[in-house]
């Protein structure tokens, strides 16, 4: 084991940028949000060649309660997770297929290169295919590892250039900013920070963060306000827009 860190490590696509669209804040949204975010990148990947993942939103959470009040295992639970953030993929995709964009699924990563070499971008879904060997949780039968995990895993494994987080808010706040009026925008905050505060509500999910403890590429991400126009492109061109959360 101490022998694999005797080399440097090398970083697949250092060029590229991994976007998670989020399902409920973004794709169940519908037209009015999807097809201005739709419009940015397109525009944006002519200088900035990306990955574009997608999360479950409102349909996994509903397929996800009915299948644990069925009493399925987790196992169950992330293969019908796998199925929704494939739907939102596949939707994306055909809104973006006349701009050559691809749609790929764990099988393809292979070809990234030539996708990324012809098109400037792919499209995957961002649940990891664990389906069956999905981890216990401690706690209920959710899958501990979804969308943001699998996005993130995407930019980690690959050596990416960054991991950016397109939601529906400005960035993490204090508290949940939907139903607490109080609550601040936190503009930048290292993991072990925000794991200390042991917020309620966090705007990733919570395996993210011990992900980035052992990082050894993507040692931070960003998460930005996908409904303000120009944010994706700022947060490409390496704004600090939103908030930044790092490794250390």
């Amino acid at each position: 084991m101490a022998a694999t860190d005797t080399v440097p490590d090398q970083r697949i696509l250092p060029d590229v940028s991994v976007l998670k669209i989020g399902g409920q804040s973004l794709m169940d949204r519908g037209r009015a949000a999807v097809y201005p975010v739709v419009e940015e990148l397109v525009a944006a990947k002519a200088q900035h060649p990306m990955l574009i993942g997608t999360g479950g939103g409102t349909r996994a959470r509903h397929a996800y309660s009915l299948a644990a009040e069925l009493g399925l295992p987790t196992g169950v639970l992330s293969d019908v997770g796998s199925a929704v953030a494939g739907q939102n993929a596949s939707m994306l995709g055909f809104l973006m297929a006349r701009h050559g964009v691809p749609v790929i699924d764990a099988g393809a990563l292979g070809a990234l290169p030539l996708y990324l070499a012809e098109a400037r971008a792919a499209i995957f879904p961002g649940m990891p295919p664990y389906d069956m060997w999905q981890h216990v949780p401690a706690e209920g039968v959710i899958p501990p590892y979804r969308t943001d995990a699998g996005c993130y895993l995407v930019a980690e494994a690959y050596g990416c250039k960054q991991m950016i987080f397109v939601k529906d808010e400005d960035g993490l706040y204090t508290a949940n900013p939907k139903t607490d009026s109080s609550a601040t925008l936190i503009e930048r905050i290292t993991v072990d920070e925000l794991i200390e505060r042991d917020l309620p509500d966090l705007v990733v999910e919570r395996p993210v963060l011990e992900l980035m403890r052992r990082a050894r590429f993507v040692r931070q991400i960003q998460v930005i306000n996908g409904l303000k126009p120009g944010l994706i492109t700022r947060a490409l061109q390496g704004e600090h827009v939103g908030t930044i959360i790092t490794a250390a």
